[in-house]
This record gives structure tokens, C-alpha cells and sequence, in this order.
């Protein structure tokens, strides 16, 4: 069974002698600075950022919401309207405009 381990876990792998280093101490240089981030001005932070993506990702969310409500409903009336009316063979719109007159002359 221990000639189908992979090589890689195998006893000699793991009895290698480590590696020594010759390390030499550097003193910090007083003009030398730890590099920062930089950032463009006028440049927004990771906070405000994020906080745009989950407000325009709520907005949508929202949005989509309202829409698929609003399908629903309009479906479930169409659905009731065909059954409460019966089929529908042809349908017309009209603008209509209607005006009330008085007496002439008055």
C-alpha cells in the first residue's frame, strides 16, 4: 500500500537539511519612509464605496420587487376579468371628449 503514496509524502522528501542564511542587520535610515497608500484627491474611500454598491444594489433590488408585485397583480385581475367576462373577440379604444354647454347669448 505505501508504493501508491505519491512522492511528495514520501520519508527522503521531508529530510532535507534547511537552509542557512547569512543575515546582516540595517539600521533604519532616518530619510527613508514606509511607503503609503496613495490615493488620487478628491478620491473616495473603500467605505464610501461600498456603501454606494449596497445602496444601488438595494435600489434594484427594490425596483425588481415592485415590478414582479406588479405583474402578479395585473395577471391575477386579467385571469379574474376572463373568467367573470367571458372571452374577449375584440377590443377598440375611443378618446372621448365631452363638453356641457350653456344657453347662447347669456
Amino acid at each position: 500500500m505505501d508504493d501508491l503514496r505519491p512522492a511528495l509524502f514520501d520519508q527522503a522528501a521531508h529530510e532535507v537539511e534547511p537552509e542557512v542564511l547569512d543575515g546582516v542587520p540595517v539600521l533604519r535610515d532616518v530619510s527613508v519612509r514606509p511607503i503609503e497608500l496613495l490615493r488620487a484627491p478628491g478620491a473616495l474611500s473603500p467605505a464610501v464605496v461600498q456603501t454606494a454598491a449596497l445602496v444601488g444594489a438595494s435600489v434594484v433590488a427594490g425596483a425588481a420587487t415592485v415590478a414582479l408585485a406588479q405583474r402578479r397583480r395585473t395577471r391575477r385581475m386579467a385571469r379574474r376579468r376572463r373568467r367573470t367576462f367571458g372571452p374577449v373577440l375584440a377590443s377598440r379604444s375611443f378618446l372621448v371628449d365631452v363638453h356641457v354647454l350653456g344657453e347662447r347669448g347669456k
